[in-house]
């Protein structure tokens, strides 16, 4: 099974001191990318540029993984940014320029993606644009039809879809496609019936959004951006939003993040609409349905300490200990029988099942404190707890010393559960801020990362040797 840590890691010392171990370029890398908005603030500062240097260290002897890891992070994980940002460092390194042109496709799930990967491009390298990048732009712009074209068009943005067909060149496939090509460069594309359109043309009343739920073409995450819009126009169909919000196969097939869900539960909570958080608790129990479950007994260890308080980004009210808890319930959502600690400076038991409110819990929880991650396994010792897994989720600043004495890495109270125990348990650690280092390593030992419910699917495909995270990456193919 490819690890995705090695066995023989280096001690060394996270950014509050303590020790830990060090991650390989590549590890490192994923934990970064997995966790990041760029050019956001973090508890122990914003790692853009320790992101970047890593990066730029791995496209000079693995390229090919760092495009595969764009497109893994862009249709997997669903971060965009970022992944504009590792495609336009793979088109300016020498190394990367002949993996460009067909990752391009495979980041490129939207229209303004193009014109993100170009923006970035030109603010930090400027001119000239590899051909490379020029083609793979070029190739994804034949693909599109008029009214993506439209929607994308990039009013008001200092890169406009327009300028696209001016650096790259394209070459139309037929005279139709050409004709509309001509009305992009004019600014005479139809205008699309968009939500953003109507919402302008017409404003925020009932009869507007009436129109637009019934039109079937508000996407998903367009109706989570606009819970507030609709509870305050209360259209008479509002209840198709909430059927919509629930189904389990539009969650599926929207591939949001789950802090969009808590994103969208705080924005109305005060609005006191019993039916739409309802529908978005279910969204959330949703993401996870389909996953198998685990067997045994499984131990979820949730970090609420202070540097877990950061929020995501300036434009977000989500922090990180929240996603925590919520990556938390759901992997309770997939155990036969789990015990459910939160920990800081001190650590407590909470009683929760899988009736227990996702969204709700996560808005519940208070932060503050030091990092102990000893405490879980000191707890697990003290208890006689038997279990088969652990799952820690924090990210993995660990800043204090055991309650026993102990300022080793935190490997060490695990080996010693294993011990005293002699269960010879798995320890799934997910890094949910990528900091660039770790508390555990060797044999049975899982290190995941990112903010996605997918980081629980590596759970089950690391216990039956099926690879780590790394491993999908470096085999992920796409069209």
């Amino acid at each position: 099974m490819s690890k995705f840590n090695p066995t023989n890691s280096i001690k060394t010392v996270n950014r509050s001191g303590n020790q830990a171990y060090a991650m390989t370029d590549k590890a490192k890398l994923v934990t970064q990318v997995l966790t990041s908005f760029f050019n956001e603030a973090k508890f122990y500062g914003d790692n853009s540029e320790e992101l970047v240097r890593t990066l730029q260290a791995v496209i000079k002897t693995d390229p090919a993984f760092v495009a595969s890891l764009a497109v893994v992070a862009r249709r997997e994980f669903h971060m965009r940014s970022v992944a504009h940002v590792l495609m336009g460092y793979l088109a300016h390194e020498p190394e990367g320029k002949p993996y460009v042109r067909h990752t391009v496709k495979g980041v490129a799930l939207r229209g303004d993606d193009l014109t993100e990967i170009m923006s970035f491009y030109l603010a930090t390298f400027g001119k000239p644009i590899p051909n490379s990048l020029k083609k793979g732009i070029a190739d994804v712009l034949g693909t599109l039809d008029e009214y993506t074209l439209a929607k994308y068009k990039g009013s008001g943005k200092s890169l406009k879809m327009k300028d696209l067909f001016c650096l790259c060149r394209p070459l139309p496939k037929d005279e139709a496609q050409s004709a509309m090509w001509k009305r992009c460069l004019e600014d005479k594309l139809a205008v699309p019936v968009t939500w953003e359109t109507q919402l302008s043309a017409k404003g925020n009343k009932a009869a507007t959004w009436e129109a637009l739920i019934d039109s079937g073409k508000v996407g998903y995450m367009a109706l989570l951006r606009n819970l507030r819009n609709i509870l305050q126009a209360r259209p008479r169909n509002i209840d198709k939003v909430w059927r919509t919000i629930a189904d389990p196969e539009a969650v599926r097939r929207s591939q949001q993040l789950p802090f969009r869900f808590l994103s969208a539960y705080k924005e109305i909570n005060q609005m006191a609409d019993s039916r739409a958080l309802e529908a978005l608790e279910d969204a959330a129990r949703a993401s996870v349905a389909n996953m198998p479950r685990w067997d045994g007994t499984t131990v979820i260890a949730v970090d609420v300490s202070g540097s877990m308080g950061s929020r995501i980004s300036a434009k977000s009210e989500v922090r990180c200990f929240e996603i925590a808890v919520m990556l938390g319930l759901m992997a309770n959502q997939l155990c036969d029988n789990s015990i459910f600690y939160i920990f800081n400076d001190k650590i407590h038991k909470v009683a929760v099942s899988r009736k227990t409110g996702i969204l709700y819990a996560a808005t519940h929880f208070e932060y503050g404190g030091f990092t102990n991650m000893y405490l879980p396994f000191e707890k697990m010792i003290t208890d006689k707890v038997e279990a088969d897994r652990i799952i820690i989720l924090s990210d993995n600043e660990c800043n204090a010393t055991s309650t026993w004495g102990n300022r080793k890495p935190v490997q060490v109270l695990a080996d010693e559960y294993r011990e005293k125990s002699g269960r010879d348990i798995w320890v799934h650690a997910v890094d949910l801020e990528g900091y660039g280092t770790q508390q555990f390593h060797g044999p049975k030992t899982n290190i995941i990362a990112g903010w996605s419910e997918r980081v629980l699917d590596f759970i089950r495909l690391a216990e039956q040797g099926e690879g780590s995270l790394m491993a999908s990456i470096e085999a992920y193919e796409w069209e």
